[in-house]
């Protein structure tokens, strides 16, 4: 057969991922932090985005399939403020396919007040003060937190004059973490330093010295000392004891008191001790800043026994779009670069607004799928957890597996039980005996966390005791599943349980 070369004509289809589109997908698993850096970035890049200050309002689930809720001038409003058919034309096809099967149906916009505003998100940065505001306004929230590095300076000033020390104290400090450890080597010091390693080590000493006590310590053993010498507490016995911190916490208190050469009283007192002792002396003092958990999506109980599913507006950045400055601007393009950069810019500001409300809206369906798959949870608490996976909640609100995943990756729900993460509603199921439905893996984790905590001293449960009282009530599960969850826990083995509960025995005789 002879070969030549041909034209032939083909039809496809496929998906092209457009950077619009990796962008709705990334923001999708943003927390609302990211999610908030990335909008001021946009806020900053593009001149037609501003941010919308008007006053905030919650967005929740109506629990049906009616449209959203806004008036008509509102209507009006956000069409003139996020429409451009030519984009619309070209990118919509393209949307539809990362939020598949999404329906503009499963949130209301509460209305508090005389006007109505469209789901563009909720306040960026919460509120806020001014100069104007008097002097409290702003010096209010002015705070000074002294860290364990100023500290430490300060009072090697005190301590040492020597100039030299005072460099070597300083390079210490500066390697001192906010737990209060010595993380660097002293041979790497005093190497940068073209010193001897000696010389470091007589003014680690001294700053070994300063308070809190047990700072600039290399390891736990050297901390713990430290602390005890400061209590005249570091006889020969508890010198060993340290020594042995392996043992102490695998709680073999028979051993301990071999190798210490001490009876039973003593090695309870030795114990408690040590505990009494803070391994992390530094934590006192302001290091890095804790982040507070800020919960996505609040849950309340309705007055007629259903759950009501609220998007939180601060965790929500609130953009528009200024087409009053894009026309003027527009006019007064001349070059085609101008007029291409103003084109681009109108593109991307009104995909980012539509992609904002879509990350709303799918944020709020997967919560309010969630809440109907976990009632027994936030009704009667961590017992009625029930298994559930990614597809299940997929399958039922019409999406695809990957963007459920997405949705509850760094996300967080509040309710009257507590603040969890969207992850921790989905659990492995556990085999019923019988033809008995199958149980949450969360919730049998915290069946053995109670029976753990509810045993007595002289009936300390071991992993087949637990399998037993587990398989009588209805859950079946393979001992060493039984282990694993118990170990997830932090919970030691029955054994080390009874050591440490006879030594609390004896210890408070």
């Amino acid at each position: 057969m002879a070969m030549m070369p041909r034209m032939e004509l083909r039809q496809g289809q496929s998906l092209v991922m457009t950077p619009q589109l990796l962008q709705a997908i990334k923001l999708l698993q943003l927390s609302h932090l990211e999610l908030q850096n990335f909008v001021e970035g946009e806020l900053e890049r593009n001149p037609l985005l501003e941010r919308d200050d008007a006053p905030e309002l919650p967005i929740h689930a109506n629990g049906g399939d009616g449209p959203l809720a806004v008036d008509a001038e509102t209507f009006a409003r956000s069409e003139s403020l996020n429409s451009q058919q030519g984009m619309e034309d070209r990118l919509g096809t393209g949307l539809d396919n990362v939020f598949q099967g999404e329906q503009p149906s499963v949130a209301r916009l509460e209305t508090r007040g005389a006007e109505s505003l469209p789901i563009v998100g909720g306040a960026y940065g919460g509120a806020g003060g001014s100069f104007e505001d008097g002097p409290e306004g702003f010096e209010s929230g002015l705070t000074i937190e002294m860290s364990l590095q100023d500290h430490l300076s300060a009072q090697l000033d005190l301590a040492v004059t020597d100039p030299a020390d005072r460099i070597i104290g300083r390079h210490l400090i500066d390697a001192v973490d906010d737990s209060g450890y010595l993380g660097e080597p002293l041979g790497g010091i005093a190497e940068r330093l073209g010193i001897a390693i000696a010389r470091v080590e007589g003014v680690l000493r001294v700053v070994q010295g300063f308070d809190p006590s047990g700072v600039a310590a290399r390891d736990v053993c050297e901390c713990l000392s430290i602390q005890l010498r400061d209590r005249n507490r570091f006889d020969p016995a508890m010198q060993t004891l340290v020594a042995n911190l392996h043992l102490v916490a695998k709680r073999d208190f028979a051993a301990l008191k071999r190798i210490c050469g001490v009876d039973d009283e003593d090695i309870a007192d030795m114990v408690a001790e040590i505990r009494r002792l803070d391994p992390k002396p530094g934590r006192g003092f302001g290091g890095s800043t804790a982040e507070t958990v800020v919960p996505d999506v609040f849950i309340r109980a309705a007055p007629d026994g259903s759950w009501l599913v609220d998007l939180n507006p601060d965790t929500l950045p609130r953009v528009l779009v200024n087409q009053t400055y894009h026309a003027r601007v527009s006019k007064a393009a001349r070059s085609d670069g101008d007029k291409a950069f103003i084109a681009e810019c109108l593109q991307t500001a009104n995909w980012l607004t539509r992609s904002l409300e879509q990350r709303a809206r799918t944020i709020l369906k997967v919560a309010s799928e969630i809440v109907r798959q976990q009632d027994g949870f936030f009704a009667y608490g961590v017992e009625h957890l029930r298994p559930l996976n990614l597809k299940t909640v997929a399958d039922a609100i019409g999406m695809h597996e990957s963007t459920v995943s997405r949705v509850t990756s760094n996300k967080y729900l509040t309710c009257s039980r507590g603040v969890f993460e969207m992850k921790y509603f989905f659990s492995a199921a556990i085999a019923a005996t019988g033809y008995g439905e199958a149980h949450s893996a969360e919730a049998v984790r915290f069946r053995i966390k109670q029976m753990i905590d509810d045993e007595a001293p002289a009936e300390v449960l071991s992993d087949d005791a637990i399998v037993a009282r587990l398989k009588a009530g209805g859950i079946d599960i393979a001992r060493r599943t039984v282990a694993k969850y118990r170990e997830s826990l932090r919970i030691p083995s029955s054994m080390e349980r009874r050591r440490e509960k006879v030594a609390m025995a004896m210890g408070s005789r």
